[in-house]
């Protein structure tokens, strides 16, 4: 590669000196300047301009302030989050390629400190890596209990790895003890099946529904007229309010709540099973809720008919669309539990395909906090 000439040089010199003068940034000292250049970056271009003129300074920073930097990505948006990442990983290149040193102190404790947000968290922990193979047998089994999905899935990954250690060398009730509490710890669904199917395989009992926060228990009614998919903006007498012992006209005739129990170990409940076939329906389903205290929560709903949810009358988000598929936490709906009784309300419409595939009329509801851990009603079995 051919050396900068000197006219190159002095052009760089100039344009950096001209960034120091007209923008007043001396991210040496003080970074509030250019970090908040970088972070009010938008979409469309938005405040491009002066993120590329931050970057140029930010990147001049020594390896010392690396944390500051990540730092910079608390709460910012995605765009401005990846530039902050290539200003990190400039700094530490460059650093590296001249035979220095990285902060891993510090880039330790801010690994490890969940206040920060978890792309910093996470990209901390990679620049550590490269200079302490160590790091990840010190600090993943300490992210057992993160509020980061990622760094917390790691560390439920060893704890599974562990498990099976102890399994092959016979060590059945260290190996059974190590599935359990990953499977406690897990988030991910495919972990925790993972734990599941060990656990079972070992004969040990599993309370699924507990763990994952499901709803069992729920009143029913139905149907409800959803002709030419009518019924999805249609109000019927449950969405007003909820009276179990209340009769109303239905499809087919008068209909009334009736008690229904799923015995399913992700809480799927079968209308077809529960009120009978029906093409062109509408089912509702209710379930009260006793919270221990006032919190925000997930409903998070697995569904392949269309769908609205419902949490103490305020509707928290539907989805007019039948048939795509369906998963565990499919639909995530955000809502506000108050301290006693709430109410659950969910309506699933079926409409009138005939082709076998699209005879499924069920649903799944699981309530939980943001990073999926459960959240159980006071008077949940224990």
């Amino acid at each position: 590669m051919r050396a900068c000439p000197r006219w190159c040089r002095a052009a760089a010199v100039f344009h950096f000196a001209f960034l120091f003068a007209t923008t007043g940034w001396s991210a040496e000292n003080d970074l509030n300047g250019p970090l908040a250049a970088i972070r009010a970056v938008g979409e469309k271009g938005a405040g491009n301009r002066q993120a590329k003129d931050a970057w140029q300074v930010l990147a001049k920073l020594p390896a010392a302030r690396l944390t500051a930097v990540l730092s910079g990505m608390d709460g910012a948006n995605p765009i401005a989050a990846n530039y902050l990442r290539a200003v990190v990983e400039a700094i530490a290149e460059r650093e590296l390629n001249a035979g220095g040193k990285l902060p891993a102190d510090k880039l330790e404790a801010f690994a490890l400190d969940s206040k920060h947000d978890p792309r910093g968290r996470r990209l901390a922990f990679e620049l550590l890596t490269k200079v302490d193979a160590t790091a990840p047998d010190r600090i993943i089994p300490k992210m057992i209990d993160d509020p980061s999905l990622e760094l917390r899935r790691d560390a439920v990954a060893r704890r599974i790895e562990t498990a099976a250690a102890k399994l092959k060398d016979g060590a059945k009730d260290a190996a059974i003890e190590a599935y359990r509490v990953a499977l406690v710890k897990a988030r991910d669904l495919d972990q925790i099946r993972t734990c599941v199917a060990a656990l079972e395989k070992l004969e040990q009992k599993v309370d699924l529904p507990r763990q994952l926060g499901f709803i069992t228990k729920w009143k029913i009614i139905g149907p409800f007229d959803n002709t030419n998919q009518s019924g999805f903006d249609k109000a019927y007498p449950p969405e007003a309010a909820f009276d179990p012992a209340a009769k109303y006209p239905g499809k087919d005739g008068e209909v009334s709540w009736i008690d229904h129990t799923t015995s399913d170990a992700y809480g799927l409940v079968d209308l077809t099973k529960a009120l009978d076939k029906h093409k062109g329906a509408v089912a509702y389903a209710a379930a009260e809720f006793n919270a221990a205290e006032a919190r925000p929560v997930d409903l998070r709903l697995g569904c392949i008919n269309a769908n609205k949810a419902w949490l103490n009358g305020e509707l928290l988000g539907g989805r007019d669309v039948y048939h795509t598929g369906m998963d565990v936490d499919q639909y995530v709906y955000r809502g506000q539990l108050k301290a006693g009784k709430n109410l659950i309300l969910v309506k699933i419409l079926q409409n009138e395909q005939t082709e076998s595939w699209a005879q499924m009329w069920q649903f799944q509801l699981r309530v939980c906090d943001a990073i999926g851990t459960a959240v159980l009603p006071v008077d949940a079995a224990k």
